[in-house]
């Protein structure tokens, strides 16, 4: 799934292309053997149609990232007027990518832009959530408005207050994905900062001592700051706004490497994996400590 610097990284992308377009037509066909019944995105049909006449017309006028949500503001369908009046939101999932000017075999949403490329949502799982609200409204949309602050904002005592407070007794792990507590994070950016931080994926998070939670507090931002330099994780099937792939993969020292020898300098360990609370945690044993 798209994390943070996938997110962040595309709604860079995006912002270089599409500010100021028109969109002149909205094709789908998410709701093609879906059944969603009356959930409101547009992979209900009857949610799709009111969604392309709320967008046919209107200009882009910015894009932004809200924890792993793009959110793409539309102006008034007026083009003497730029003042935001709806927003499309869009929750990537586990293989969705927005393209410019791109395609591949798994596009399922193209909309069409005056003038200019179109854009593309390509999502070979089709678990993509797209939908509209007003602009005003969009942090109190569900999905959004119980999202946790963005980590790289976030100052270290809020970091420690929320990691603390709101996840006790839960591991480590579960807490750096969960998204009420901080937005952004997911599976591997968690195995990563925990790697560096020397800290086991099942230390209770509110049994680390302050000093450790300083040090990955640092490491977070280091970690994300980093794949965003990269362009973002491309190890799956996140593609960037031109559908070209990113290069965090090649910096991995925890996720996804089962039986290999850790890379921490000196340390003998081999990374395991093991499942917490449903999700996989890639670690090294040796030298991540358990609180």
């Amino acid at each position: 799934m798209p994390e943070l610097p996938e997110v962040h990284t595309t709604v860079e992308g995006l912002k270089k292309v599409v500010i100021g377009k028109t969109i002149t037509d909205v094709w789908s066909d998410f709701h093609v053997k879906t059944a969603h019944g009356e959930r409101s995105n547009i992979k209900n049909k009857k949610y799709f149609a009111d969604f392309k006449k709320n967008v046919i017309g209107a200009k882009i006028k910015s894009v932004e990232r809200l924890g792993k949500h793009v959110v793409i503001n539309l102006s008034n369908h007026s083009t003497s007027s730029w003042q935001a009046k709806n927003s499309i939101i869009v929750h990537m999932k586990m293989t969705g990518h927005l393209m410019y000017g791109a395609s591949d075999p798994f596009v399922h949403l193209i909309f069409k832009l005056k003038g200019a490329g179109d854009l593309a949502l390509s999502d070979m799982r089709k678990f993509a959530s797209v939908c509209i609200t007003e602009t005003k409204k969009v942090k109190n949309h569900p999905g959004i408005l119980e999202l946790g602050p963005d980590p790289l904002k976030i100052t270290f005592e809020e970091f420690r207050a929320r990691i603390k407070s709101a996840s006790w007794r839960r591991p480590i792990k579960t807490a750096l994905m969960d998204q009420s507590v901080i937005a952004g994070i997911g599976n591997i950016y968690s195995d990563e900062i925990l790697w560096v931080s020397a800290v086991h994926p099942l230390s209770r998070a509110g049994e680390i001592p302050d000093k450790i939670l300083g040090v990955m507090f640092a490491n977070t931002k280091k970690i994300l700051k980093k794949s965003i330099r990269h362009g973002g994780d491309s190890m799956s099937d996140y593609r960037n706004a031109f559908g070209e792939k990113g290069g965090f993969q090649n910096f991995h020292k925890a996720y996804r490497k089962t039986g290999q020898k850790c890379l921490k300098s000196k340390c003998r360990g081999i990374i395991k994996r093991l499942i917490v609370k449903g999700r996989s945690a890639h670690f090294c044993p040796a030298h991540q400590i358990k609180f």
